[in-house]
C-alpha cells in the first residue's frame, strides 16, 4: 500500500510521514524541491510537484493507493485542494484523508476556514472514500514564541479568555496514519482536540511557572496593532516566514472570532478523539513543559 503525503516537509506532514512508516506503509512525499539529505528516511520516495500544477500532481499520484491531503494557508488554498481531490478521483485512489480545521463551518468569515469547509463539502459530495480530520490550534505553534517568552516575558498570542481548543501535531499525525491504514474510518469526520483548552491568561501563568519568571499576557484589545505587527514581522505561529498582508488579515479575523465567540471543545469530542488514538490526547501543559526543558537545555 503506497500513500502520497502532501505538505510532507511541514509541521504536520513530516509527522504523518513518520507515523505511516511506523505502521509499515510505503510513503511517497510530495515536495516542491528536492529535500536536503536527511530530511526523510531512505525508505521515503520523493515526488517533486506543486499543488497548483495538475501535471505534477497527476504524476505524483501514479501507482498510489491512498492520499493524505494537507495544504497550508495560501490565497489559492481552495484551488490547490480541489485540484488534488479531482485528480485523486480520476486516479481511482482507495481512500483520501483530508486535514481540515476544527469548527471549519463555524468561522466562515475567516478565509482559510471557509476554504477548508468548501473542500470538506466537495469531498462529502464526491464518491471517493474519505476521512476528514479537524485539528484545533497546534501546541507546536508555541515553539515560535521563544524570543517573546524568554526575552521580554510576554505571551503575545491574543487567545482571549473563553478558551481555544488545542492539539498536539503528533496526535494529529497518529490519527491520520490510523485512518489510512485501518478499516472503519470511511465517511468519518474527527475533531482533534485535547482535554485542556488555551486562554491567554492561563498560558501566561503556565509559562511563568515553567520559566521561573513573570510572563504577562499581551491581551486582545487592539487587533489593529496586532494586524499591523503581522504585516511587518510575519506569521507569529511560525519560526520563520515572510510578512504577507493577506495572511495578517486572515489571522486577525481568526483571533478576533476566537475572542468574541470562543473556540471551545467538549468532553465528548475529546473522548471520541481518545478512542481513535487509543490513549488520551496530549495536553498543552505537558507540551509546554517539554518545550521549556528543550529551551533550557539549549
Amino acid at each position: 500500500m503506497k500513500i502520497l503525503v502532501t505538505g510532507a516537509t511541514g509541521r504536520v506532514g513530516s509527522e504523518v510521514v513518520k507515523a505511516l512508516l511506523q505502521r509499515g506503509a510505503d510513503v511517497r512525499a510530495l515536495t516542491r524541491k528536492q529535500p536536503k539529505p536527511g530530511t526523510f528516511p531512505s525508505a521515503v520516495e520523493i515526488a517533486l510537484g506543486d499543488l497548483t500544477d495538475p501535471v505534477s500532481i497527476a504524476e505524483a499520484l501514479k501507482s498510489v493507493d491512498k492520499l493524505f491531503l494537507l495544504n497550508g494557508g495560501s490565497p489559492d488554498e481552495l484551488t490547490q485542494a480541489l485540484i488534488a481531490y479531482s485528480l485523486s478521483k480520476k486516479a481511482g485512489l482507495k481512500h483520501l484523508t483530508y486535514a481540515s480545521i476544527y469548527q471549519a463551518d463555524q468561522f466562515l468569515e475567516v478565509p482559510h476556514f471557509a476554504a477548508k469547509y468548501a473542500v470538506e463539502e466537495a469531498i462529502r459530495a464526491g464518491k471517493m472514500p474519505y476521512t476528514i480530520l479537524r485539528p484545533a490550534y497546534f501546541f507546536q505553534n508555541e515553539r515560535a514564541l521563544k524570543a517573546a517568552l524568554t526575552g521580554p516575558g510576554v505571551y503575545p498570542i491574543p487567545a482571549g479568555n473563553q478558551g481555544v481548543a488545542v492539539v498536539d501535531v503528533r496526535d494529529i499525525a497518529k490519527a491520520a496514519a490510523i485512518s489510512l491504514t485501518e478499516e472503519g474510518h470511511q465517511g468519518k469526520t474527527y475533531d482533534q482536540v485535547s482535554a485542556e483548552m488555551l486562554t491567554g491568561p492561563d498560558a501566561a501563568a503556565t509559562w511563568s511557572r515553567l520559566l521561573g519568571k513573570e510572563i504577562t499576557y499581551a491581551g486582545h484589545a487592539d487587533f489593529d496593532n496586532f494586524e499591523a505587527h503581522l504585516r511587518k514581522k510575519g506569521n507569529p505561529l511560525r519560526e520563520t516566514g515572510n510578512p504577507m498582508s493577506w495572511l495578517a488579515h486572515d489571522l486577525r479575523l481568526m483571533f478576533e472570532a476566537f475572542v468574541e465567540r470562543g473556540f471551545r471543545n467538549t468532553e465528548d469530542q475529546t473522548a471520541r478523539f481518545a478512542a481513535l488514538l487509543g490513549h488520551q490526547p496530549k495536553t498543552y501543559s505537558s507540551y509546554a513543559a517539554e518545550l521549556a526543558a528543550e529551551w533550557a537545555a539549549a
